[in-house]
C-alpha cells in the first residue's frame, strides 16, 4: 500500500510537504506540487478517506438527487458526476425522487444531516409544477453547498449548470429554414418543465423571426396520459408539416416511424429533429438527427462548481458567497439522416 510516508521518502521531502502538495497548498511551490502529483499517479496512491474525514471533519461524499435514474440524460449526467467526483477523491450517494416533491424534501433532509459535504440536484417535476421551493431555500440556509442542474429556478441562490435550451431550438428552426422548410412543427411532452418552456419559447421566437408569424396550430403539446402515437399521427395528417422538431427524443423517434407508416419520405418530404440522447435515435429508420445535450459534461461541471464551493468552505478560500455562477453548456446537432 502506497502511503504519504512512502511518497515523501521517494521524493526526499517531508510527509507534511507531500500532504500539502496533494491539496494544492499555497505554501508549496508549483514545481513540487507537480512532482508529488506525478509520483502519486505513477504509484497509484489513494488517500485514506476514513483518516481524512476524521481529521478534517468532512465526509468526502457528494449527494446527488435526480428525478429519474432510468432517464438516459440523467444517467449520462450521473456518469459525469461519478468520473469527476472520483478525480477529486469524493464518493457519491445518489437518491431518485421519482418526480415527487415529498421524496425530494426527504432526500434533502437526509443529506443535510452531515452525511455529505455537498449536494447536486435536478428538481422533481412536482416541485416545478407546484412552484414550491421552500425546502430548497431552507437547505441553502445551511452550511452545505448545493449546485442545481438542468431543472433550475432563479428563486434559489446557488451555482447552476444548464444547457442552451432556447438557443438550441431557435438555431434549429433557422437551420431547417435554410434547407427550404416552410412549415416547421414543434412537438413536446414536457410542457410544464422549465426546460420545455425554454424550448417552446425558442421555437416561437424563431417562427416570428424567420417566417414573420407564429402558427399556434404547429405546436403539439402532448399530455402524460395521451396515446402519443395516435396523437402524433393525427397531428401529421391534419397539419402536414415539412419539418418536425421534438422537445424530447422519444417523440422524435415516434414521429419518424409514424411518417414512414404514412408513406412520407424522410428527409425528402419531412425533416425530423429530436432533443436528447443520441443512442435512442438509433431506434428509428432513418436514424434521428439529434440535438445532443452533453450529459457527462454537465455532470463534470456540476462537480467542479460544487468542489469550488466546498473548498471555499473548508479551506477558507476567497469565494464570494453572494455571487453565483450559471454555466451554460452548448448543445450540438449530430448524427442521423432524418434532416
Amino acid at each position: 500500500m502506497i502511503t504519504l510516508k512512502k511518497l515523501a521518502k521517494e521524493l526526499k521531502v517531508s510527509v507534511s510537504t507531500v500532504s500539502k502538495a496533494l491539496r494544492d497548498s499555497d505554501e508549496i511551490s508549483l514545481e513540487t506540487i507537480d512532482k508529488v502529483k506525478k509520483l502519486a499517479k505513477k504509484l497509484n496512491y489513494k488517500p485514506n478517506k476514513i483518516a481524512l474525514s476524521l481529521k478534517s471533519n468532512r465526509t468526502l461524499t457528494i449527494g446527488v438527487i435526480i428525478p429519474d435514474i432510468l432517464n438516459r440524460f440523467y444517467s449520462k449526467v450521473l456518469d459525469g458526476i461519478h468520473d469527476s467526483a472520483d478525480q477529486y477523491g469524493y464518493d457519491v450517494i445518489t437518491i431518485t425522487t421519482k418526480e415527487s416533491i415529498l421524496k425530494e424534501v426527504d432526500s434533502l433532509q437526509i443529506l443535510s444531516s452531515g452525511t455529505v459535504d455537498g449536494v447536486i440536484i435536478a428538481m422533481s417535476e412536482e416541485t416545478i409544477n407546484k412552484n414550491d421551493f421552500s425546502h430548497l431555500k431552507e437547505f441553502t440556509m445551511k452550511e452545505t453547498p448545493i449546485v442545481m442542474f438542468d431543472r433550475v429556478t432563479d428563486k434559489i441562490n446557488c451555482d447552476k449548470v444548464i444547457i442552451d435550451d432556447y438557443d438550441a431550438i431557435y438555431n434549429e428552426v433557422k437551420s431547417l429554414k435554410k434547407l427550404g422548410r416552410k412549415k416547421i412543427a414543434f412537438i413536446t411532452t414536457i410542457n410544464d418543465l422549465n426546460v420545455g418552456k425554454y424550448r417552446a419559447n425558442g421555437f416561437r421566437k424563431a417562427s416570428f423571426d424567420f417566417f414573420g408569424k407564429f402558427d399556434k396550430n404547429l405546436i403539439l403539446r402532448i399530455s402524460k396520459n395521451s396515446d402519443i402515437q395516435l396523437v402524433i399521427k393525427n397531428f401529421i395528417n391534419k397539419n402536414k408539416p415539412d419539418a418536425i422538431i421534438s422537445a424530447d427524443i422519444v417523440c422524435g423517434v415516434i414521429s419518424i416511424n409514424i411518417a414512414r407508416s404514412l408513406e412520407i419520405e424522410i428527409p425528402k418530404e419531412l425533416s425530423v429533429v429530436g432533443f436528447g440522447d443520441k443512442t435512442i435515435s438509433e431506434y428509428s429508420s432513418p436514424k434521428l438527427t439529434t440535438i445532443y445535450q452533453h450529459g457527462s459534461e454537465i455532470g463534470n461541471r456540476s462537480v467542479e462548481l460544487l468542489v469550488d464551493r466546498m473548498n471555499a468552505k473548508w479551506f477558507g478560500l476567497n469565494k464570494n458567497t453572494n455571487s453565483y455562477i450559471t454555466e451554460i453548456i452548448p448543445t450540438l446537432t449530430i448524427g442521423g439522416n432524418s434532416k
